[in-house]
């Protein structure tokens, strides 16, 4: 079983920021493998699907980003799921917008929600990091403030063409292993 977790903020408030588009990712895959309707579980939102002959739980945790670890780590221990089966879908300041990468492990680079996760179930879990840039110049507050703001329109303009790159990585880690996917997703450039 491979366990797809997408990281957010619940509520109508939080729902169009950068800090949602793991929830959108899983959502648009969700759609992709016409999964069943979600249903709370585990301190979030859970489905099991499948894909190619694999079973996939989609966890969206309900707790907040800063307390993501919790429900994690819940669905992670039920279904007894290896690290490797863990893949958790987040934004990425560290990365330009619109550019989408895989790796296992590493720091949180600040993300708390990564920080949560971490904590909670160890550092080497599958990360799809979805890019959404560092603020601009004349942008006034921190990288936590940014991240909580609604995507500009040009960036709106490029989000679905982004989430299906995000959406076909989930796949392909899935049909063909982490290693296939990281040099297929890895190696493209970002738009």
């Amino acid at each position: 079983m491979k366990l797809v977790v997408g990281l957010g903020n619940p509520g109508p408030k939080y729902a169009e920021t950068r800090h949602n588009l793991g929830f959108v990712v899983v959502d648009a895959f969700a759609a992709k493998v016409q999964s069943p309707p979600w249903r709370e579980k585990f301190h979030g939102l859970f489905a099991l699907s499948e894909l190619e002959g694999t079973q996939v739980g989609l966890l969206k945790p309900m707790t907040f980003m800063n307390l993501s670890g919790r429900s994690v780590q819940a669905a992670q221990a039920f279904y007894k799921v290896p690290l490797s089966d863990v893949l958790v879908a987040h934004d990425e300041l560290d990365l330009p917008f619109g550019q989408v990468r895989l790796k296992v492990g590493g720091g949180e680079a600040g993300h708390n929600g990564l920080r949560s996760i971490t904590g909670a179930i160890g550092p080497d879990y599958v990360r799809l990091r979805i890019g959404v840039g560092r603020p601009p110049p004349e942008f006034r507050g921190r990288g936590a403030d940014f991240v909580l703001e609604a995507l500009a329109p040009a960036e709106r303009a490029e989000i679905d063409s982004v989430i299906g790159r995000a959406v076909e990585a989930v796949s392909l880690v899935i049909g063909s292993g982490l290693s296939r996917a990281m040099n297929q997703i890895n190696q493209r450039t970002a738009r």
